[in-house]
């Protein structure tokens, strides 16, 4: 992707990490934050729901719903090596007829992109500089639920993002992780009509579902 507001996304997001996580998806299932995500989403009724997932990775969330009875899901993805990590485990999962696969940057490509029952942002407000065009854009599309996963605004969790951003730096590489302010990402999903229905805080991050 060459998105301005992704310079550097395609070396840290490469193919080495897509393969890695793909391996340890198929072993062990999706990670603990995102089964939490998965499990709380699943609780309020998904049969034959649609799904938005920005930024879906490799694609965990969308083929853990629709094994749970989700109708079809788009993926937004900035990554061209998870895009097709994702196109892979779809068509392992026999998945392919119900996905939808796009590269880009969602704030771009927003209004190119319809509201849907379910928009999933799993670890992507903690990877974008604009918080709050992504998440005003993305839960104005949300018509039923809203479900995040973004950092603790902690100093513990700030530290270790510099940590990592000073190694992107000593790489020459551009991109960045952000822990934008935890009452600002919240209130702007409220002002969406958005209420929150489930919420778990973990070492470093917020897992909560929306709805409206």
């Amino acid at each position: 992707m060459t998105c301005c507001h992704f310079p550097g996304l395609e070396e840290v997001f490469d193919r080495k990490l897509a393969s890695r996580e793909l391996e340890k998806y198929r072993k062990k299932g999706p990670d603990k934050t995102t089964r939490l995500l998965v499990d709380a989403i699943q609780a309020t009724g998904i049969k034959d729901l649609k799904l938005l997932d920005i930024g879906g990775g490799i694609g965990v969330i969308q083929n853990e719903l629709l094994k749970a009875g989700l109708s079809h899901a788009t993926e937004v993805e900035g990554s061209s090596a998870y895009l097709a990590a994702a196109k892979e485990e779809a068509e392992r999962q026999s998945h392919s007829n119900k996905i939808s696969l796009l590269q880009g940057d969602f704030v771009d490509l927003a209004k190119e992109i319809s509201a849907t029952d379910i928009v999933t942002l799993d670890k992507v407000i903690c990877c974008y500089p604009d918080m709050e065009s992504m998440v005003r854009l993305s839960a104005e599309r949300a018509g039923k639920i809203y479900a995040v996963i973004y950092p603790l605004d902690r100093w513990w969790v700030r530290l270790g993002f510099r940590i990592q951003n000073l190694l992107f730096r000593l790489k020459k590489n551009p991109f960045r992780f952000y822990v934008h302010p935890t009452q600002s990402i919240e209130a702007l999903i409220r002002k969406s009509g958005l209420k929150r229905k489930f919420y778990c805080k973990l070492f470093m991050w917020h897992v909560a579902v929306y709805q409206r």
